[in-house]
């Protein structure tokens, strides 16, 4: 009953492994070699962070201009941030940044370049720099994770019509 267990493990092993290996040479070749953290960017620390708790007045003030977007940076390292968001965006890009954003509860539908996208929690949207989006929430409880590679340079959100 248990002769195929081993090899379940060693494939989930394995799996681990070459995902952790291709994690590593990602991380190490997008960045410079010694590449330090800029002045506006503390040392990391060992935190848990419960962004799932976080009510919308605690994320932050509603940005206006961008619908009804409220965000919050949770950690600012050289190589890029990780924030929480709600709300309702309007089309934009950005120059120098990717972002990625990780779907935390909710429904939306999403502007990703030239099309309307349905998500849901746990969907995973990747938004390379330059390419058109927006988020129109289609529940109450829409929260989403947002990482930005490498950290957003202030002024890098162009609104598109």
């Amino acid at each position: 009953m248990h002769r195929h267990r081993p090899v379940t493990v060693i494939r989930s092993v394995s799996a681990a492994a070459i995902f952790a290996g291709c994690a590593g040479a990602f991380a190490q070749a997008s960045q410079p070699a010694a590449a330090a953290a800029p002045p506006s960017a503390p040392p990391l620390s060992a935190q848990i962070i419960n962004m799932g708790g976080m009510a919308p007045d605690e994320i932050g003030p509603v940005i206006a201009e961008m619908g009804t977007l409220r965000t919050k940076t949770l950690v600012t390292a050289a190589n890029g941030t990780v924030g929480v968001q709600v709300g309702t965006v309007a089309k934009h890009t950005h120059t120098y940044s990717d972002e990625i954003q990780y779907v935390m509860s909710g429904t939306a539908t999403v502007w990703l370049d030239n099309a309307p996208r349905e998500v849901r929690a746990g969907d995973l949207i990747v938004i390379p720099r330059g390419v058109v989006h927006g988020t129109l929430t289609t529940s109450t409880d829409f929260k989403s994770m947002a990482i930005k590679l490498p950290p957003q340079r202030a002024g890098d959100t162009r609104k598109v019509p």
